[in-house]
């Protein structure tokens, strides 16, 4: 043995467990090997060398406690009892998997097993153990959440982010980092120049601990021992475990590229040879009954293989993807419960909005920078914290990335978020978490994200060009988010309250501009609007004016300057889903139409509308359909060059030439 074992108090039925439970991951490994020569899987991520991680951690943790894996942590699955029959599915790409064919290997999740998969971005994950560790810390429940990285996973800002977050909020959570000396094919010495991720933990002012990982006690006991002081204090720990990884990055990528003493050393410290050679050296097992136990697991394997192999080929069906988008949600309208109105201002009607969806959702958690005592930088919070605590209205760090993270952990704990993006266009440092995690996690397992992230959006108010984008068509294109974007008080309250219900990701833009240059009545008590429809602002018989946001206030701008325009103007409200019906009623109407946005014209919405309409209108048009759009530039800071790059006067002429085509 190249290991030396501690047993402490473990008794021999324990560490027997462990040896079974440590086993498996390799006995499948070994098993997915072949059937990746053979064709029958068309991945695989080896973990073989690094077994003793995935199992200690798993075994010394509780049941409930949330699990995040990485590619090469088979067994925490296999430790929290996945069916096998499923994980072979999953393997495979059959519809009894997690995915239904759609995502492989280990990117996916099983709540009911408390756990939580990886998308191929590695990092993103970090800021999701945030949220759940943070819903475990406000119910004050004793659970721990235990999410790992690879060492090059590391040099990702997600890292640097969730570390921060759950330094500050003193979160429930060990970041395991396995250490395996490579990213791909990057060695550690290329990735960072510290020794040791023990050095981290100082800068955040957090512990951190480093362990030799291929010693399954030594896992186990580290782990089970921060667990259960985090339980007692919540605090985050850095656990830096050092192994190291028998073969490629994947398997097609080889290992030409490492030396090879380094498998002749590592080879010496493989987890399952040493311990079960320790097992039969102190007696606790025999050859014998380590053979049995082989066979037995072998069994169950092959009997979850067959399972997997016998399930038909998946069939596509276009619906089906359609359906699995979204959570299924029925909205139904809430009407309020009186007839008493206030006039308010567009802000304040978002105020009230979120205010009162704070009353009737006690577990739902706004985060944001400085929207507690501060009240945010539009005042949209302001007052909230002395109603709803600090618990509730939370100040973040400035990392929007972890953020939107931690607001998908708080979904995945059954808690509903609210995010501020302080303003719209610093959504790009949170792009990577709402493309790729909340937009596509319903589609992949079947979880949902209930979370809003609210958008300070636009120009008019000379911030130039990094407080004032009209990003919107970023998420338009981006199938499993709604779009939601109000133009009057009383469609802000109701569609913010409506979304806040809905338990599916919505990108809400509020027009800053807006906030406090336009008023109306608004209902009192809590009511909320149907999201994915439309509304007639003004009825006519020429032409069809498509807008929303600004847009819609500009054109009755002009509509009411000129009385000999006959319009119907469409305020869409909502973007995804647009309301396809009215746009069609209004369009066989009038036989013309014009969008207007205030976004820029190229790859703006407009022209997919314009697509839309042409497809479902063709033989009622009278003439082309015409975009109206700003300059494809940035928005610039001047007030005369801001007045010319929106498309307030262009849309008037371009609305002229329509009618007189």
């Amino acid at each position: 043995m190249s290991l030396k074992y501690s047993r402490g108090k473990h008794t021999d039925d324990f560490l027997i467990e462990l040896y079974r439970e440590l086993l498996t991951p390799r006995l499948i490994e070994e098993r997915m090997l072949l059937l990746l020569r053979q064709g029958k899987i068309s991945k695989w991520f080896s973990g073989i060398g690094q077994e003793a991680i995935s199992v200690g951690a798993a075994m010394a943790l509780n049941q409930d406690d949330f699990l995040l894996p990485m590619h090469r942590n088979l067994g925490m699955f296999t430790v929290r009892n996945i069916p096998l029959s499923r994980l072979f599915s999953q393997f495979q790409g059959k519809m009894a998997g997690y995915t239904k064919g759609r995502d492989r290997s280990f990117h996916f999740g099983a709540t009911d097993h408390h756990i939580v998969g990886m998308i191929s971005h590695l990092g993103a994950q970090m800021g999701v153990s945030n949220g759940i560790a943070l819903g475990d810390q406000l119910e004050n429940n004793k659970k721990v959440t235990l999410v790992v990285t690879g060492d090059g996973g590391t040099s990702q800002g997600e890292f640097h982010e969730a570390l921060n977050v759950a330094a500050v909020w003193n979160l429930p959570i060990i970041f395991l980092i396995e250490n395996n000396g490579y990213g791909l094919s990057t060695p550690s010495s290329e990735q960072f120049k510290f020794k040791s991720f023990v050095d981290k933990g100082k800068g955040y002012g957090i512990d951190a601990i480093q362990i030799k990982a291929n010693n399954i006690i030594e896992v186990y006991d580290v782990i089970k021992q921060q667990a259960d002081k985090i339980r007692e204090r919540p605090h985050p720990v850095i656990v830096e475990c050092m192994t190291f990884r028998m073969r490629g990055h994947e398997e097609a990528s080889g290992t030409k590229y490492i030396p090879k003493e380094y498998f002749e050393k590592w080879g010496k410290r493989d987890p399952v040879d040493n311990f079960e050679n320790y097992l039969i050296h102190e007696n606790i097992l025999n050859q014998e009954s380590c053979d049995k136990i082989r066979k037995k697991i072998n069994h169950e394997i092959q009997e979850g293989l067959d399972a997997a192999f016998a399930e038909p080929v998946i069939e596509a069906d276009e619906n089906r993807e359609y359906e699995d988008l979204f959570k299924p949600f029925l909205q139904v309208p809430a009407e309020p419960e009186s007839t008493l109105t206030s006039e308010l201002r567009y802000v304040d009607a978002v105020q009230a909005g979120l205010y009162q969806s704070m009353e009737k959702f006690p577990k739902l958690i706004l985060l944001g920078q400085d929207i507690a005592d501060y009240g945010g930088v539009f005042k949209v919070t302001e007052g909230f914290v002395e109603k709803f605590g600090k618990d509730r209205v939370r100040n973040t760090p400035l990392c929007e990335s972890a953020i939107v993270g931690a607001a998908l952990g708080l979904s995945i704990n059954k808690y509903k978020a609210v995010m501020e993006m302080q303003f719209a266009d610093f959504v790009t440092c949170g792009f990577n978490q709402i493309i790729n995690n909340l937009a596509k996690i319903h589609w992949r397992w079947g979880q949902n994200a209930d979370v809003v992230i609210r958008m300070p959006t636009g120009a008019g108010v000379n911030a130039g060009p990094f407080h004032s984008q009209s990003n919107e068509a970023w998420f338009f294109h981006t199938p499993g988010l709604k779009i939601v974007y109000p133009a009057f008080p009383n469609d802000a309250k109701g569609l913010l309250a409506a979304s806040i219900e809905d338990p599916n990701p919505i990108m809400f833009f509020e027009h800053k501009a807006l906030y406090r240059s336009i008023k109306g009545e608004v209902p009192n008590d809590y009511y909320t609007t149907e999201i994915g429809k439309a509304i007639l602002v003004k009825s006519g018989e020429d032409v069809s004016i498509i807008t929303y946001g600004s847009g819609v206030h500009w054109a009755m701008e002009i509509l009411e300057q000129d009385a000999s325009i006959s319009a119907d103007l469409i305020d869409l409200r909502t973007l995804i889903p647009f309301d396809q019906d009215l746009i069609v009623e209004s369009v066989k109407k009038t036989g013309k139409a014009i969008i207007l946005h205030e976004d820029t014209l190229v790859g703006g919405i407009g022209g997919e509308l314009v697509a839309f309409i042409t497809e479902n209108c063709f033989e009622y048009l009278d003439a082309p359909v015409i975009r109206s759009a700003s300059l494809d530039t940035p928005v610039p800071v001047s007030k005369n060059l801001e007045d010319a790059f929106l498309p307030t006067k262009r849309f008037k002429q371009q609305l002229k030439e329509l009618l007189a085509y």
